[in-house]
């Protein structure tokens, strides 16, 4: 791995280095780790890849499981959207973990200095990575999809669902970011991929295992519940409303991202 220090430009009235420096510092460390940026690519392009392939055996006699009880063509050309946002998630994680692996997280804030403009410049670095590519990717995968589709429903042209698809593109940077804080809180890839893990993808199935008026309280409060809110062509009763998935799913990233400040600024790197 490449060592890269941040970028000691400063103002010459605070002599402090400016966010901006820390942001290009944090962009060009990145995009030259190639583990980080070929794995955000390659998840871009199996998102339009499998999407045009779930669309192209819609309602085949071959396809069994659930994906045989899909239906909605929007559904189905984003039907790789779990696994991408497995992917981008530790991803996140990844991008600050692996710093305080090899010991260049100390590195980072010795030269920074404020501890908290290393985890905003990180967070606006992979934010903007994964909203570019994601958004084209999904973009793509439904437009392909549309076009594929061997299904019995109508097809939709990608500007009548133009709010899945921002959704879709804002829940990945979401969860991209929360990789970012638990990497960050736990300062472990391993560590910070199982919270991960458990939070936001196996926890919901194990929530199901609890009595049904527990599960219909806090269910839908989870992230991947509120994201699920988000990404939705039509209103589901067991979900919160467009709007308050917003909400909620941005709760979940503000604060996280908030624990992780100050739990760096507490401690030693």
């Amino acid at each position: 791995m490449t060592t890269l220090t941040a970028h000691t430009e400063s103002s010459p009235r605070t002599g402090k280095i400016r966010l901006a420096n820390v942001i290009r510092s944090e962009w060009i460390k990145f995009w030259s780790v190639r583990s980080t940026s070929i794995t955000l690519v390659a998840a871009g392009l199996a998102t339009i890849a499998l999407g045009m392939i779930f669309s192209a055996v819609a309602e085949s006699d071959d396809v069994e499981g659930p994906a045989a009880l899909l239906s909605d063509p929007v559904d189905i050309a984003l039907g790789s959207i779990g696994l991408t946002e497995m992917i981008i998630g530790v991803l996140g994680v990844i991008f600050v973990a692996g710093e305080y692996s090899t010991g260049l997280i100390r590195t980072t804030f010795a030269s920074v200095g404020r501890r908290s403009r290393v985890i905003a410049a990180k967070a606006v670095v992979i934010a903007t990575g994964v909203f570019a590519v994601g958004l084209v990717a999904v973009t793509g995968a439904v437009a392909a999809g549309q076009a594929l589709y061997a299904g019995s429903q109508a097809t939709v042209a990608v500007t009548e669902v133009w709010e899945v698809v921002l959704g879709t593109t804002l829940y990945l940077t979401g969860i991209a970011l929360i990789g970012v804080a638990l990497g960050f809180m736990l300062r472990s890839t391993a560590g910070g991929i199982g919270t991960l893990f458990g939070t936001v993808f196996i926890g919901p199935g194990l929530l199901t295992l609890l009595p049904e008026s527990v599960t219909d309280a806090f269910m839908k409060y989870l992230p991947s519940e509120a994201g699920s809110a988000m990404m939705s062509r039509v209103s589901d009763p067991e979900l919160l409303s467009r709007s308050a998935g917003y909400a909620v799913f941005a709760a979940w990233v503000i604060g996280l991202l908030i624990v992780a400040g100050v739990l760096v600024n507490r401690r030693d790197a």
